[in-house]
């Protein structure tokens, strides 16, 4: 094949996929990988979806919290939950790629099944209590950070000035993902990823600057494995709402079918040819997957970093109505007053950002698990986006009616991150299964990443262990 022929190809086999339905896999959507990092480029995607829905909610608010808590003795517990989590998305993502299905489907499969259906989709029914909290929980934290700065009805933090802000947030979600379609929330993730990261670390840098600089003394205290008396359920919360959490692994496979490594691959015909083709997307989706993990595990510890070395000796904790002002002190205690605006806008966008890749995730994984229990087919695509678009409308209202309701960003996300680590033990639970009894063995990987997946899916289902024990004591 000529180069010149290949990016036709390409450009074609991607057509295929968004022209026709991606959850459907046929031979005319067959492509051949790439090769190594420089052509894998522009094949990625799906993680920068995924750090959008990272960055902001546990990053912003939990981690640095935490951080102002502790200080930096903690430190290790946040790159733990960074990376510990990647081995088992991967995972889920290659059975994906391997049988062409997404999560919520599979996990149906896992026994033992109750009436028909897996103990998991029940838990799934329930985990919708997760995203409710959790997610209207950033949109409070993102109507504070607004409202703070642009009080434009009320005073700062009045009913009046929150309701409009939360309006916004809601109107504009619903706005962008109106047309369903996966290349616009792939397209505004990655560039309000890079934004927030790249802004977040350059601070960090510039506090060396300041009369609150960090030293390596600092961060080898913060990676000595010690435990802080008093913090351990604030921290095992933090550990089920940063990195990637569950809801995040469930989302994910989605985003690959949708992006088309499972489509590109094709039907499983019991060829060598399928086995090297559907290796070589499962290496695409690797780098896009440890890609990913670089960016949000930078943000998440800038922001603990921060908190750690301006809150903590000030002995300022973010709680209540003033989560959002205490977290602006950050930039005001470090750059000058002038700068609390600046925080505060993009604390706002940043939430934001979080909510606008949260809502077609959510949207999709609702979706399924109702057809899951009969509500609909989902081989049915008219019906499958009518669902899906019913609830990226629905979902961000729900959302926006509980931030106004319980008004408490902080303790809404550190609710949401304790249910989370228990979904998280099940999502495990349910990986093992699919991994062993699923997914093509000619596409599991070597003894080396093996290991590392084992390690990782003890290390999770132990936190979420700790967490109900801390949780019951």
């Amino acid at each position: 094949m000529t180069d010149t022929a290949r990016p036709i190809i390409a450009t074609e086999a991607k057509k295929a996929i968004i022209d026709t339905d991606p959850y459907v896999r046929d031979s005319s959507k067959v492509l051949e990988p790439p090769k190594g990092w420089r052509p894998s480029l522009r094949f990625l995607g799906p993680g920068m979806v995924t750090s959008a829905a990272v960055v902001g909610s546990g990053e912003l608010i939990t981690a640095t919290a935490l951080g102002a808590q502790v200080g930096f003795i903690l430190l290790w517990i946040i790159l733990l939950s960074t990376i510990v989590k990647v081995g088992v998305q991967i995972e889920l993502a290659r059975w994906t790629i391997s049988t062409g299905k997404a999560s919520v489907t599979g996990y149906n499969d896992v026994k033992p099944q109750i009436f028909g259906k897996s103990w998991m989709s029940y838990l799934g029914l329930l985990n919708f209590t997760q995203g409710i909290i959790g997610q209207g929980g950033v949109m409070a934290a993102s109507a504070f950070a607004f409202s703070v700065a642009l009080p434009v009805i009320g005073e700062p933090l009045s009913t009046s000035s929150l309701t409009f802000w939360v309006v916004v947030i809601v109107a504009g979600t619903i706005a962008i993902h109106l047309t369903n379609k996966y290349a616009i929330v792939e397209r505004i993730c990655t560039v309000l990823v890079v934004l927030v990261t790249a802004s977040v670390v350059a601070l960090v840098i510039g506090l060396q600057f300041t009369e609150y600089s960090w030293t390596l003394m600092d961060i080898g205290e913060g990676m000595s494995f010690q435990l802080s008396v008093g913090a351990m359920g604030f921290a095992l919360a933090v550990f089920g709402f940063t990195g990637i959490g569950a809801d995040e692994i469930t989302k994910y496979t989605y985003w690959c079918v949708e992006k088309g490594y499972a489509g590109w691959t094709g039907p499983n015909d019991g060829s060598d040819s399928w086995v090297a083709r559907a290796r070589g997307w499962i290496s695409v989706m690797k780098k896009d997957a440890w890609l990913s993990w670089v960016v949000y595990t930078l943000a998440t510890v800038a922001f603990y970093v921060l908190g750690a070395a301006v809150l903590h000796p000030q002995g300022l904790q973010p709680e209540g109505t003033e989560v959002i002002s205490t977290l602006s002190r950050t930039f005001t205690d470090t750059i000058g007053p002038w700068a609390q605006v600046f925080f505060l806008v993009g604390a706002g966008i940043a939430l934001f950002k979080t909510v606008l890749a949260n809502t077609p995730g959510f949207a999709r994984q609702m979706t399924n698990t109702l057809a899951v229990f009969g509500a609909f087919r989902w081989d049915d695509p008219k019906a499958r986006n009518r669902w899906i678009r019913s609830f990226m409308v629905g979902l961000p209202i729900v959302w926006g009616a509980f931030a106004l309701a319980i008004k408490a960003p902080l303790a809404m996300v550190l609710i949401a991150g304790v249910i989370n680590a228990f979904w998280l033990m099940a999502i495990v639970i349910a990986v093992v299964y699919l991994h062993r009894t699923q997914t093509d063995p000619r596409l599991r990987d070597g003894k080396g990443f093996t290991i590392y997946f084992v390690l990782s899916a003890i290390a999770v289902f132990g936190v979420g262990v700790l967490t109900l024990a801390d949780q019951f004591s």
